[in-house]
Formats: structure tokens, sequence, C-alpha cells
């Protein structure tokens, strides 16, 4: 018997389970059958608990069911044997033979080993990041690129169309604040005595930004002709003033003292941070296919179009001088405004007229990856949808929690605004990509991660990128030693390979593919940060407990071949998380 390409058991045996069903029972059963590794290898290659599942309905015994079942099941040529234990499971054991071929699949299947078409192509949109360019990137919103990044990789591999986008905020207050951030210590530079305010921008890089107008352009900006106006640069800030108020106000002053040259200090700074945050990226393996700037949902009139679109379908009223748009219809917690009383549109607003524009392109899902405090966000953005007859089934949203950098043992601080932060460049150069990115798919997206720079930087196996990565070295090493071509390694004959540690190790190779499927169906790559973990420790403890370059030529080759396949699918899953497979270390 030989095995096609890429076998997917699970569904093969869903398969074999759904018949034997409809001989047990003539009515429709919506049922989903679902397989478990167990932990324990007695209980078989994989267990079902469908017999429980069909207790209540069928009122029967499930032991009973599960027996009825497994008599009733087709015969496969990949299973052993199928049993029936406890008090109704149904463990399937595959056979030996079925899985000492597995060796031969992956290699001819080599990097492409473990692609599948669960996603039939179907054409998704991820967008991730999308932090606002007003300033360098910070380790929190590395977790977001890392799992973003990843996800993508893993939805590839699973038969999804992929687009990866950053939607650019280049058209709010956010900006407007570092412009006037950066305005005002371009004026230091010029010898002004002026008031910085506390809500502004305090970084580094905003003086240095500063520096860069400044030697470019002298003191164009300072508009010598006419006097600062005393009453924003002379004054010390007020307890009784709130420091946003006072800053609103600042940006207006400051936009009509500039005139047109406002808008050159915009998008000086927009450039700026965009291009640095493109950079950062890049350099940390993450590029996009798209770079969404908001600024042109206002220039073609978009969000204007949006809003219209929702005053047709009587979804806002007016309240307060602003439009509100009627949220708590859809079950969030109160209405929200999408049009302020002084004629601006909301961050909302531009929202859904973004989110309109994605299903406007024809994707057929949009996953969105936010940070968790942005939870509460959305049931508006999936009412708004629904109130503009769009499916908001088709919009799913991936929370991630932010980071907490701990070097020896304090907590880093990371706010944007105060200047204190710990950047993605440092945290990069500190503990390089490859920790970084590992690290950061340590945890489910959605929980709380605390990033420890002094394991992350360790070299032994309490590292896990070191532990996983050193698997790869150490098979390197092996074929480099043995020094023949491994070419010859995906036909060799592999039925020598029969010890509980090769069957073991053979079973974690057969796993791949399904956890990729896994991964992709639930949106969780840190699927694939486990899985390689487990597979680099069986591989270890093989390492450990056997010789590979025996004298006997048959052997020696069956577990080459084995370590070959372990090799392989090691690269394979390191790449979807964009982590290095190095040869020695």
């Amino acid at each position: 018997m030989t095995l096609p390409d890429c076998p997917n058991f699970k569904s093969h045996f869903a398969e074999l389970l759904s018949h034997a069903l409809h001989t047990l029972s003539n009515t429709d059963l919506d049922i989903n059958i679902e397989f478990a590794r167990p932990k324990q290898t007695s209980h078989g290659d994989y267990s079902c608990n469908l017999a429980m599942q069909l207790a209540k309905p069928l009122r029967q015994n499930p032991h009973t069911i599960a027996t009825i079942l497994v008599n009733a099941m087709p015969s496969s040529p990949y299973l052993e044997k199928v049993e029936v234990a406890g008090a109704g499971f149904i463990n399937l054991f595959l056979t030996v033979q079925t899985k000492q071929q597995f060796p031969h699949i992956v290699l001819k299947k080599n990097k492409e080993f473990g692609c599948g078409n669960y996603g039939e192509k179907k054409k998704i949109q991820v967008e991730f990041v999308s932090a606002n360019p007003t300033g360098p990137l910070h380790v929190g919103h590395g977790r977001g690129a890392a799992f973003g990044a990843s996800l993508c990789n893993v939805l590839t591999a699973a038969g999804f169309s992929v687009s990866r986008e950053y939607y650019v905020n280049d058209a709010g207050r956010q900006m407007d604040i570092l412009a006037v951030s950066t305005w005002l210590r371009y004026l230091e530079l010029n010898g002004q005595s002026i008031f910085f305010p506390t809500a502004a921008y305090q970084g580094e890089y905003v003086r240095k930004m500063a520096q860069l107008i400044y030697k470019a352009h002298g003191n164009r900006y300072v508009h010598q002709d006419k006097p600062l106006p005393e009453n924003l640069f002379g004054q010390k800030e007020k307890k009784e003033v709130d420091p946003e108020v006072l800053l609103d106000q600042l940006i207006l002053d400051t936009k009509n003292f500039l005139g047109q040259d406002y808008t050159y200090i915009h998008n000086f700074v927009l450039t700026e941070q965009l291009g640095d945050c493109r950079n950062d990226l890049m350099e940390f393996g993450v590029v996009f296919d798209t770079w969404f700037p908001e600024q042109t949902l206002f220039e073609d009139g978009m969000v204007a179009h949006v809003i219209k679109l929702l005053e047709q379908k009587n979804y806002l009223y007016q309240q307060d001088g602003a439009i509100w748009f009627r949220s708590s219809d859809f079950g969030d917690e109160k209405d929200r405004v999408v049009q302020r009383e002084n004629g601006q549109f909301t961050y909302f607003a531009s929202d859904i007229a973004y989110h309109l524009n994605k299903f406007q392109r024809g994707f057929e899902r949009i996953i969105n990856v936010w940070g968790a405090d942005h939870h509460g966000y959305i049931p508006r953005m999936k009412g708004a949808l629904q109130a503009l007859a769009l499916d908001p089934s088709k919009l799913e949203i991936a929370l991630v929690q932010f980071a907490v950098l701990y070097r020896n043992g304090v907590k880093a601080p990371m706010s944007t605004r105060s200047g204190e932060f710990v950047t993605l460049r440092e945290l990069r150069q500190e503990v390089g990509n490859d920790a970084a990115r590992f690290f950061y798919l340590l945890r489910k997206s959605d929980q709380h991660l605390d990033f420890d720079l002094d394991l992350a930087k360790s070299q032994n196996n309490d590292n896990p990128v070191y532990y996983v990565q050193y698997a790869h070295a150490r098979v390197c090493s092996v074929l480099e030693q043995w020094g023949e071509n491994s070419s010859i390694l995906a036909t060799v004959d592999t039925a020598l390979l029969t010890s509980a540690v090769e069957l073991s190790l053979l079973q974690k190779l057969i796993d791949y593919p399904e956890m990729i499927d896994v991964a992709a169906r639930e949106l969780s790559p840190h699927l694939i940060a486990f899985y390689l973990r487990e597979l680099a420790g069986e591989f270890h403890s093989y390492y450990n407990s056997t010789r590979f370059l025996v004298p006997e030529v048959p052997l020696r080759l069956a577990r080459l071949a084995l370590i070959a396949s372990v090799r392989q699918v090691l690269a394979n899953g390191l790449t979807l998380l964009g982590v290095s497979a190095p040869e020695k270390m």
C-alpha cells in the first residue's frame, strides 16, 4: 500500500464513522465528528468521543453505541485496529506500515509538506499592526506584527489566498499632535523660549525630526515676520485646564499661524515615521501587500458616502450638535458619534468607510488583528456592517494582548506619548529577530505575555527557540558526518523504524499538516510554536538514545531518512513563524 502525497487521516476516519452512523440511525443527526490525540500510546493514535455525543439523542449507553459504530465501520488500509475504551471512546490505531511511509512523503514534498487545501484559495484580507505613525514601534506593536505575519503564513499554507494590509492612520488628531510637537522642538532649535505641553509627544525621535527640518530649511518655519502667539508659547500649563483641550487649541492656532507651511510639517513627520515603521517591520520579516492610507477615504469621498448611506437607512440621528450612529441597536452599550459638532468625522466614521471598502474589494473573509483594549469596538463595527446590509460574520477579530517586557526582572515602560518606551528595534537588536518572533508566539494571542529578555538571550535548552533551532542544527550535523547526498533518503526502505521512539516521531510528522489546518481554523499560529517544541523534544530524546551512523546500511539509511524528515518539518514550521533554521549553532 502506497500512501497519497499527504493523507488527512482525521478526515478519512470521519468519513468511516459517518458511514457507520448512517447504519445506526435513519435520522440525520447534526454531529461534528472530531478526533483528539491521546496522551498515552496505549489509547491509540486517534480518539473519538462520537458515542458520547450520540448518547442523549439516541437514548442509549455510549459504550453500546461505540461498539455498534466500530462494528459498522468500513475497513481502512491505514488502520491496524479500532477499540472501544472507557465510557465509550473510540480509539483508532494506525498500522506501523502507514507510519513508516511518512519520511518518503515529507522528503518528497520538501518545503511544501504540510501545505493543504483547507482554504480552497478563498480570498482573505488580514489587517494587522496598523499603529499610528506617530513614533517608533514598541514591543507591544511587535507582538501584533509577529502574530499577524505568522497567521498570514499559516493561512497561506492552509490554502487561502491571503492579502496582508496595514491601515495607515494619517488623517487624525494624533498626526496633528506629532506635527505640532515637532514644530515646537524646531522653534527651540531657533532659540525660541516656548512652552512644551505635557500631552505632546516627548520622545527623542521628535527632537531628531525637528533637527532634520532645521538642517534642511533653517528658520523658514519660524515665520519671523510675525510674532508667536504669546498666549500659547509664553505661559505655563494651568492645572485647571485639561491638557488635551489645551493641545487641541494649540493645534488649531498652529495651523492658523503656519498656514500652508503646516502641510509640509505634517507630511514630513508622517513620511519620516511611516518610513521608519516600514523599515523596522521589513527587518523583522514582516512585509505587507498593501499600505492603505486613511486619507484616501476622505479624498475620494468614501467617509461622506458611508454617512449618507447610514442616514438613508435611518441609523443616524442628531443630538447636541453631533451626528450619532444607533450602535446600541446592534448590541453596543451605547450609540456612537460619527460626526462631531465642528463637522469633523470621527475615527469610527472612517473605520466604517474603510471596512465598506474592504467588502467592495471582494474579500470573502476579513480578519482584523486588534489590541485587546479594542474589544469593546467589536460590537459597533459589526453593527455598522449589518446596518450597511453587509454580512458581519465575514469580519473576524483576533485580539492581541500587549507584551510586557522584563529586563533583569524589572518591567519596562512603553508609553508612546511620554517617550519612555522600549522600541521593537531595540528589542530585536538585543535578542535577535528569531527569539523575538518565537517568544511573541509562546502564548495564545489574547493571553497576557511576559517577555523575559534574559531567557530569550540564553543559549541553553531552557530557551525554546534555541531548543528548536538546535534540533535542526543537530540533524544537519549528523547528515554532514554521513557525507552522502541526502536526496537518496526519500526512497530508502524505512521498514526498520520500529522502536517506540521512532514510531512516536513518525506520528509527530503525521500530525504536522493537521496542525496547520487547526492553527488556520482557530487563527492560532502559537499552536505551531507549541508543536515545534514538542517535535524538538522528541528528536532530542531520540538523538540522545540512538546511534544513527550504525554499520548496518539499511538501518542507517532508515534512521537518517527519519531525522532528515524531522529536519524538514522543523524548517517548514520555523518558516511559518518567521524564524530561521540554522545548520550550525
